[in-house]
């Protein structure tokens, strides 16, 4: 490492550490939420204005759909809390989430793409889909996107993926806990139907105990079929025979 480099990155660590031992509990969170924001200032320092954060929630799951966020905030707007959405509490991720769409200075959109698509165009396809619905729907319009893990093939606006966005971006953290909250609602509701899967608890992730509920029952509706093991049960005869005289 060039010796000015490794300097430079020593005095950042030293501030770091500075600031960490002298601020009080607030302003150590506004520097890290400013510290978030660092995509989106190099963003505007290249001359764009309107930058959007883009993720998604339920690219994994064996049940369920995919479901995107867009999420645009003003310069020198922070939401205290916001972080990637799988290091937050459930309880702490849905006082965010509230906290995100009560803010009349934010603008968010959420797309969402069920399991008869995925099965359709797969995975990867029904996610970038998701993602352009989420920000075309936006009231606002975009000129640069900053979308956590993969580069967005938008038709008309340029940005850039980011590696583990959600944990270096505010707004791609904020994207991602909207994306979150929201389809964990959804897998709530679909409970409420098909309660024996318990899609509550592990909202259509492939858990033991869902793989088990699987294995008892058969495939649910929302199942996506070209997941497995859900696609090698329903090429069982048998096991069609069964989904077909409980559904």
């Amino acid at each position: 490492m060039p010796q000015q480099k490794r300097r430079n990155q020593q005095s950042r660590k030293q501030k770091k550490q500075t600031l960490n031992q002298k601020l009080p509990l607030d302003q150590h969170e506004l520097f890290r939420l400013q510290e978030l924001t660092h995509y989106e200032e190099a963003a505007r320092e290249k001359g764009f204005r309107t930058i959007i954060g883009i993720d998604e929630a339920g690219r994994g799951p064996l049940a369920g759909p995919v479901v995107a966020a867009s999420c645009f905030f003003p310069p020198d707007i922070y939401v205290s809390g916001v972080n990637d959405s799988k290091q937050l509490t459930p309880s702490r991720r849905a006082a965010i989430y509230q906290e995100l769409i009560s803010n009349e200075h934010i603008q968010y959109h959420v797309a969402v793409v069920d399991h008869t698509v995925i099965d359709e165009i797969n995975i990867y396809q029904a996610t970038i889909r998701a993602m352009i619905e989420a920000v075309d729907g936006l009231d606002v319009t975009a000129d640069y996107l900053l979308v956590d893990g993969l580069n967005l093939p938008h038709p008309t606006i340029p940005g850039e993926g980011i590696i583990k966005g959600d944990q270096k971006s505010q707004l791609i953290a904020a994207a991602s806990i909207i994306a979150k909250e929201t389809r964990d609602a959804l897998m709530v509701e679909y409970h409420e139907k098909w309660p024996e899967y318990r899609f509550d608890r592990h909202k259509g992730y492939g858990t033991q105990i869902h793989r088990e509920a699987i294995a008892k029952y058969g495939p649910c509706p929302i199942h996506r079929r070209s997941f497995e093991p859900v696609k090698s049960m329903v090429q069982d005869p048998t096991l069609e025979t069964i989904q077909l005289t409980i559904f």
